[in-house]
């Protein structure tokens, strides 16, 4: 395999030896097309995702491991160590999103363009067993003493945790006693919750039909349905707002009596002018000459009254749909003066001063 490798190269017949070597012969690059921004320090090489992202323009997951054609580039030095940025376009959009090395913590930090996934944390915090540094490792190989304290802790460490795992290991072993009630068990729960997910997108794609609305639509909390329930139970209006809107409507409000007149109050003015008795401190006395004449026809006041009266609310009746509560009730008052005291012989009206409330000698 070593001479193939030799033999394999072609080198033409004007080549010089003194350029060192074909590449500089020819004019081109050992890396070919991914060093053609070479003369801007930029090199295209393949880029593995350190962890799991989302990118910021279509907002899709790219999980740890995608490879991409990425632009490397050193923007500096941490010590002697380069830091290196790679640039590199989303596979599912247009976006592009650049990531930077940081020697200092080993790790990849996202400088635009997508945002991590957080699975970091503190493993000692969940009782992880963390590896050891390489501090310690060295000072455990050298100092025996240290070894030996070092393995006591883990004693101590260990005898506490035992009881915990002791407890987990019972309960997978009675979970799993009986494998295929455990494995029906878990179909039907499967099941059930397949089926609350059908149900669950039937009521989001009725609710998004009748809001004419094309949106994904989370899933329900218990939180949402507290927060929706206070916001029913919240008034429309604040006090203060109560406030504002009683004082506009008394400021647009008529001062005029003839704009609050409703039917009840038209009613009440009718039926009081229709009374026989008006309390204006006022009584009608008659003269004692009355022609004969009169009195011979049988003239009976009381009959033109009641056939006046009704004629008259027949005639209310029709005018009442196109005539204005103002014009109705000044036509109400000329009508009934009118009819209200029909002159029979003659007539005097005097005040009555006496304590009496007789209405006529």
């Amino acid at each position: 395999m070593g001479e193939r490798k030799g033999t394999n190269k072609y080198y033409p017949p004007d080549y010089d030896p003194k350029y060192g070597g074909l590449n500089k012969f020819l004019g081109t690059h050992a890396l070919r097309e991914r060093a053609r921004k070479i003369d801007k320090g930029i090199i295209i090489i393949r880029f593995e995702m350190p962890y799991n992202i989302w990118c910021d323009e279509c907002k899709n997951h790219i999980g740890m491991g995608v490879r991409y054609n990425a632009e490397k580039t050193k923007v500096g030095m941490y010590y002697t160590t380069p830091v290196y940025e790679f640039k590199m376009k989303c596979h599912l959009c247009d976006n592009h999103f650049v990531i930077r090395a940081d020697p200092a913590n080993l790790d990849y930090i996202i400088i635009s363009g997508a945002r991590r996934q957080e699975n970091r944390w503190d493993p000692t915090k969940n009782g992880q067993v963390v590896p050891e540094t390489k501090e310690v490792q060295n000072r455990l190989f050298d100092d025996q003493m240290y070894k030996l304290e070092h393995g006591v802790e883990d004693k101590n460490t260990m005898e506490l945790a035992k009881p915990q795992l002791v407890k987990l290991f019972n309960r997978n072993e009675d979970a799993w006693a009986d494998c295929y009630t455990a494995n029906q068990m878990l179909r039907a729960e499967f099941r059930r919750q397949n089926n609350e997910l059908k149900n669950n997108e039937t009521k989001d794609n009725v609710l998004l039909k009748k809001s004419s609305l094309d949106i994904p639509l989370l899933q329900e909390r218990e939180e949402d349905k507290k927060i929706a329930a206070l916001l029913s139970m919240k008034p429309m209006r604040s006090g203060e707002e109560n406030l504002e809107q009683k004082r506009r409507k008394l400021l647009m409000q008529s001062s005029l009596p003839t704009a609050n007149f409703s039917r009840k109050r038209e009613a009440t003015a009718v039926r009081y002018l229709k009374s026989d008795k008006l309390d204006l401190g006022i009584i009608k006395k008659k003269n004692k000459i009355v022609d004969d004449k009169q009195s011979t026809l049988g003239y009976d006041t009381m009959e033109t009254k009641t056939n006046d009266n009704t004629l008259y609310n027949e005639k209310i009746d029709e005018e009442n749909s196109c005539l204005s509560p103002t014009s109705r009730t000044k036509e109400l008052n000329l009508e009934i003066k009118d009819q209200k005291c029909p002159i029979i012989g003659k007539t005097s009206l005097v005040g009555d001063y006496s304590s009496s409330t007789s209405d006529s000698d």
